[in-house]
């Protein structure tokens, strides 16, 4: 009968180091609700709703921006379309919340969604409806994409040094912080409730 061989158990490793001593561990510190808001939320809330909620002065939001830009950089301007999972994966070397934020933000940004003015993405299979909540978008292996005519304007002279580049979030590459568009980009349609009819 074989012997059963023993598992060999290492020590546990301090993560701080021998001797190190945390002060104030496991002290419970009381302090008003309001104080612990403003110095732990309110700076949370404060760069979440500027560096993603609110779009830049191009009109964009970081994560259309580079998926757009990531979209150019594949030559998905003027060549033929390739599947959204290709794209959505390249995106994720600038993006990495997610292939699936990343191929939503695709979809709202396509011709078939029907929810933007101008779309930018030229989409080809079923990319779901806007004003529909049960007809869902089929999965990114399943559509194809390419870049819009109209952002031929997004990307003129972004080779000039007309906006400024900087690292992407591991440093392999780089991304820019905003793109040279010529023409505003309105990202929703007015709905004509909003506005009052002329007498």
């Amino acid at each position: 009968m074989a012997k059963r061989k023993e598992k060999k158990t290492s020590p546990a490793r301090p993560q701080l180091g021998d001797n190190v001593e945390i002060l104030s561990a496991g002290t419970v510190l009381e302090s008003p609700i309001t104080e612990t808001l403003e110095t732990n939320y309110m700076p949370y809330a404060m760069s979440v709703i500027v560096s993603r909620a609110l779009p830049e002065i191009d009109g964009f939001k970081p994560a259309h921006r580079k998926l757009l830009y990531t979209m150019y950089t594949m030559g998905l301007l003027k060549g033929a379309r390739t599947k959204s999972a290709n794209i959505v994966g390249s995106t994720m070397h600038l993006n990495p919340h997610g292939d699936a934020a990343i191929y939503d933000t695709m979809v709202r940004m396509g011709r078939g969604n029907e929810s933007l003015l101008v779309p930018l993405v030229d989409s080809k299979g079923n990319f779901g409806m806007a004003y529909s909540r049960d007809m869902a978008c089929a999965a990114s292996r399943y559509t194809e994409a390419k870049l819009e005519p109209v952002c031929e304007e997004l990307f003129r002279d972004i080779d000039k040094e007309t906006v400024d580049f900087v690292p992407n979030y591991d440093g392999s590459t780089t991304e820019p912080t905003l793109l040279p568009v010529t023409f505003p980009t309105i990202r929703r349609r007015f709905r004509s409730c909003c506005f009052a009819t002329p007498t």
